[in-house]
């Protein structure tokens, strides 16, 4: 197995932005390879995602939140797939294998042994279990409950979760899916690649009134990454007895003068009452994610589903991968390969 030099590099916050975090609000620092101490896996990465909810971490987090806020100083981190360098006696683990863990942003990581999850052969591409499909597929399933027959909006459809939640909520037998994106490209990438019948683009005209252009006898689920106005474009156009499952706040998290740290929006609460609305968020749930894996395999491999994503080259481009990110330069997932 190759060993590891004695300096990796890691991506720390070097200040704190007024507005939207840039590339020159981050270092690329060189460090010192960690020692894995008892109990600990020692890795290098290979993979790490980049996710937009940097940014309410980057101005203070959310109490309550389960990630941590980041201060200047501090090493980035997330979703990471690492090659096993040495492993505790016990653990499972041999040097070589993959696993995924959330010490990303840095080339060299010590881990304990029991935050790391092996990886197998379930998934094609060991870079998929980086995808958000897990999220929209608890958000669509555990907590939407959708049906044969219905009608799906999904807010920010062209993000990591929205990408494949187009998709899953084709398979699991909708009868028309609807999602909202920024631009005119993307929102032909949804209607031609990704199982959407309809893509509403953000900002040419009021989002409530193409919704109910797009479905005119309303919707019956709602998978809502953004918040704001299209959260409330959807408590106009449901029906009866609608599911909402709110995964994420974009409309605020990114917003360039606010702080990403909240996502105040006014709803129409007799709208929620008469119509029987439910509202849940999605947030850690780990119970479907063996559920998920099986079945995100077996679509792949027979061609029913994609993982849309982005491969950023080197470590050193990741701070300029979440510049691009947060603009909404990309479709689908964004990961940097180390």
């Amino acid at each position: 197995m190759p060993t590891p030099s004695e300096t990796g590099r890691e991506v720390r916050l070097a200040a704190l932005p007024d507005g939207l975090p840039r590339p020159e609000h981050f270092t690329v620092a060189e460090t010192p390879v960690p020692v894995a101490g008892p109990g600990q896996v020692l890795l290098r990465n290979r993979f790490f995602q980049v996710f937009p909810s940097l940014r309410t971490l980057i101005e203070g987090g959310v109490p309550g939140a389960p990630m941590p806020a980041l201060r200047p100083g501090d090493t980035l981190f997330g979703a990471a797939i690492g090659e096993v360098l040495s492993a505790p006696d016990g653990s499972g683990l041999r040097p070589g294998d993959l696993v995924q863990h959330w010490q990303g942003w840095r080339e060299y990581a010590a881990v304990d042994a029991d935050a790391c999850t092996a990886l197998d052969d379930s998934l094609p591409d060991p870079v998929a279990h980086l995808g958000q499909g897990h999220t929209a597929y608890t958000a669509l399933t555990h907590v939407a409950a959708t049906r044969p027959g219905d009608t799906v909006l999904v807010t920010g459809a062209a993000g990591a979760v929205g990408s494949l939640a187009g998709q899953i909520a084709r398979l699991l037998g909708a009868a028309r899916v609807i999602g909202t994106t920024g631009s005119p490209a993307k929102a032909g990438r949804l209607t031609a690649e990704l199982g959407y019948d309809a893509a509403l683009v953000r900002g040419d005209g009021p989002i409530a009134a193409k919704l109910a252009e797009a479905a005119p006898d309303g919707i019956d689920v709602l998978v809502d990454n953004v918040g704001g106005e299209q959260l409330q474009a959807a408590v106009a156009a449901a029906r009866p007895g609608a599911r909402f499952a709110l995964v994420g706040t974009l409309a605020t998290q990114l917003a360039p003068d606010g702080t990403g740290t909240t996502a105040p929006v006014e709803l129409d609460v007799f709208q929620l009452i008469l119509k029987q609305i439910t509202l849940r968020g999605v947030v850690g749930t780990p119970a479907s994610r063996k559920e998920w894996t099986e079945r995100f395999g077996g679509w792949l491999r027979e061609g029913r589903i994609t993982f849309p994503h982005v491969r950023v080259a080197g470590i050193d481009q990741a701070p300029r991968a979440l510049h691009e990110l947060i603009g909404g330069r990309h479709l689908g997932a964004v990961v940097v390969e180390v």
